[in-house]
């Protein structure tokens, strides 16, 4: 009796197509870096020795890294229900805000109970500001693509009026808000350096959404809303509730990565604190695959990017724009990847042989 031969290619291609990704962006970042002068050796030498090998750049790494996993966390736990959070960027906004005003207006308690209330308030302004678009979906069928993408001007407007009005510092040359109490600080956890607890508090996020999402009933229903929410209904499941859950949950995921940004790194609320992280947490859920593991490494390697940016342009005489557009060209070309596998699926390719 012949059995069908599981092809390899399916299932390496999810493993593969990050990967092939990342090295074709970075082969056409070194095109770029060499028709400016320039050598992409170098460059990539200067880039990475920084920010992985170098003690004071790879805390600068983990610095970065903290916010962006924490929001591909948000991200990629909507798509894992079939929803597309491009509200990331806000939720961070009002994620800091919400740990601000703990860490301002309920002075001294000490720090274990103060730090992590104040990363509570982040999680739940953030998963307010998630869950609003969450209901907008299941209750009036209104796009989340749409409305999570305009909660972030609201956000970044409403973060911006506060900080320049009532939250301001009295004679602060800038709009930036007053210092948070010590007992709501993030600890540094590489010494000399601004590396903080963030990383950590991402880290136990990823193994807290890895056991609900492979181990929870909860997870099963998220997963089976995401696959087929018509058969999910039938099968006695929620698909409203379980969008408006999931959106709020994605929502505190990325309020948490603002809370670690106030919290860990700035002390205080300013204008425009997140340089993007939000837009970058988009590619580094799409690229992970949907894999929490992916998240993990695609955080880090985004986050060595940014890092070690500056060091490249002062070292190598390369302009930070081309690590922008190493991120942006990653992004192309899983976007590529996805096409093309759609397509050989269409055709046939990757069917099982006889």
């Amino acid at each position: 009796m012949m059995t069908k031969k599981q092809p390899i290619l399916p299932i390496l291609l999810p493993i593969l197509s990050p990967i092939v990704a990342i090295v074709s962006a970075l082969l056409v970042g070194a095109i770029l870096i060499a028709f400016s002068g320039n050598n992409p050796v170098t460059a990539y030498t200067v880039l990475f020795n920084e920010s992985l090998t170098n003690y004071y750049g790879f805390g600068s790494t983990l610095t970065k890294t903290a916010p962006l996993l924490l929001a591909g966390f948000g991200v990629l736990v909507a798509l894992k229900a079939g929803q597309f959070n491009i509200g990331a960027e806000g939720q961070i906004y009002m994620g800091g805000l919400g740990s601000t005003l703990v860490g301002l207006y309920l002075p001294g308690l000490p720090a274990w109970i103060h730090l992590p209330l104040a990363l509570l308030g982040g999680f739940l302004f953030g998963g307010i500001w998630g869950g609003i678009p969450g209901y907008l979906k299941a209750v009036r069928g209104v796009n989340e693509v749409i409305t999570t993408l305009l909660l972030n001007y609201v956000a970044l407007n409403l973060v911006g009026y506060l900080v320049q009005q009532p939250l301001i510092e009295p004679g602060a040359p800038s709009p930036y808000s007053p210092l948070l109490a010590k007992t709501s600080w993030l600890p540094i956890i590489l010494p000399e350096t601004q590396a903080h607890a963030g990383i950590l508090v991402g880290l136990i996020a990823a193994i807290v959404l890895w056991v609900m999402l492979a181990r929870s009933p909860l997870g099963y229903q998220i997963a089976a809303v995401g696959m087929n929410p018509t058969a999910a209904r039938y099968a006695g499941m929620s698909v409203r509730r379980t969008i408006i859950l999931v959106m709020a949950l994605a929502g505190g995921l990325a309020g948490l990565a603002g809370a670690s940004e106030v919290l860990g790194l700035r002390h205080r609320l300013f204008d425009q604190f997140s340089p993007g992280y939000g837009y970058d947490a988009i590619a580094i859920a799409f690229l992970s695959r949907g894999n929490i593991a992916g998240v993990v490494a695609t955080s880090l390697f985004f986050g060595a990017l940014r890092s070690g940016a500056n060091v490249m342009q002062r070292s190598a005489n390369v302009p930070v724009t081309v690590v922008y557009a190493i991120q942006g060209l990653t992004v192309l070309f899983i976007a590529i990847s996805f096409a093309l596998e759609r397509k050989f699926k269409f055709q046939g390719f990757f069917k099982p042989q006889m």
